[in-house]
């Protein structure tokens, strides 16, 4: 790699966040309020009074990023050390976008048990905990361990800040074309974390027929060798029963989604409905070219900036961590994810278009309704402190 000429590397020399004070010691006054023998008081308070953590420390802004380096950006896995650039940047966008406080933690160990056993240690001193990274299926046991144990929001982001941003964009596509969410024929290219996470979602989003493909094909009750996950999809997807490639269940489909690297075929593009809608997203090749997509669908989306329709999870995850941390949530609920789709697909509202189903990452608006919308979903839910 050409070190020099490359201007990534120049953004990157020393790294891109730090850690700055948010009050000045100027005098021994000072110093005796923040340090001894005034913090003594403060920690008093807090042993008495645990609540009070939220009050007196950093804990209600602040989130740990955590990762294995397993399955870092569409470069797989990298291990720890390469990953950490890329927590440095989620730490920044979290700044950034939600006003929230962020640690980068790469863990050098990819043991499920290891992992959750790491930051349950660690975890009082954060309001929430943000996985990144972490290779299916390993990622959907930390995220359920981790949450049986602590009391504070885990949130995997390319699970769900996938799937918010993915519900969002739909909504928006269905209104443009006059279909009705529920009535949506869709398919789904991708059973690992992002995968499962929209399907998850679609379908408390009241999507009734809904196929999810792997790299064997469909899945379905009848396919042989199916485990965990999958086979726990297979019993709430593919009603029709269908079998096959991805090409038979993209026949009259009004909708494709793609998280994953497989290439699907202009012939069975060709065969969706009439004003398809496709969200073709591996990156930086879309499983569909996006000049292909738009012979035959009224709506493409990708996850590249260079396309309009960027489905970006910087819509999202500022937000909904925002949200959660304002109301000091115990966790992030399917229902706090759905307000904050529904957020987003708001802010498009009436201005929707081909081009505009989703917000644009600088648009000044997002985080805020998102963290208001995921606020009063967790009051509604019963999850929030406050």
């Amino acid at each position: 790699m050409d070190h020099e000429n490359d201007p990534a590397f120049p953004l990157h020399r020393r790294g891109k966040i730090e850690v700055r004070p948010t009050v000045r010691i100027r005098d021994g006054a000072g110093l005796a309020l923040a340090y001894t023998p005034g913090v003594a008081r403060v920690s008093q308070a807090i042993a008495s009074d645990p609540e009070l953590v939220f009050d007196y420390t950093w804990k209600s802004n602040t989130v740990l990023v955590v990762t294995d380096g397993t399955a870092v950006l569409g470069l797989g896995d990298i291990g720890p050390r390469a990953a950490l650039p890329v927590m440095e940047g989620k730490a920044l966008l979290f700044k950034e976008f939600g006003g929230v406080d962020a640690v980068p933690m790469c863990l050098d160990t990819t043991d499920a048990d290891e992992i959750i056993e790491t930051v349950v240690r660690i975890a009082p001193a954060f309001g929430g905990i943000n996985l990144e990274d972490i290779s299916a299926p390993r990622c959907f046991d930390i995220e359920r361990g981790l949450q049986e144990r602590l009391d504070i929001p885990i949130f995997h982001d390319d699970q769900h800040g996938t799937a918010i941003v993915v519900i969002a964009a739909l909504e928006s596509a269905a209104r443009l074309t006059g279909r009705e969410f529920a009535d949506l024929k869709v398919v789904v290219s991708g059973a690992g974390a992002a995968g499962v996470a929209v399907s998850n979602m679609l379908l408390a989003g009241g999507v009734r027929d809904l196929c999810v493909c792997d790299s064997q094909g469909l899945i379905s009750r009848d396919r042989p060798g199916l485990t965990g996950v999958k086979a726990e999809l297979a019993t709430r997807t593919n009603p029709r029963g269908l079998q096959g490639p991805i090409d038979v269940g993209l026949e009259d489909a009004d909708v494709f989604i793609g998280v994953s690297a497989g290439k699907v075929a202009e012939s069975a593009v060709a065969g969706m409905a009439d004003d398809a809608i496709i969200f073709a997203l591996a990156n930086p090749h879309p499983e569909v070219d996006p000049a292909v997509a738009g012979k035959y669908a009224a709506v493409v989306a990708t996850g590249r900036s260079d396309y309009p329709n960027q489905i970006n999870n910087v819509l999202a995850f500022p937000g909904v961590f925002r949200g959660a941390l304002d109301v000091r949530a115990s966790r992030i609920t399917t229902g706090m994810q759905m307000a904050a789709a529904d957020a987003l697909s708001d802010l498009v509202g009436d201005e929707v278009g081909p081009e505009y189903i989703v917000p644009s990452a600088f648009d000044k608006r997002v985080a805020g309704a998102v963290a208001e919308a995921v606020a009063a979903a967790a009051r509604a839910e019963g999850v929030a402190r406050v």
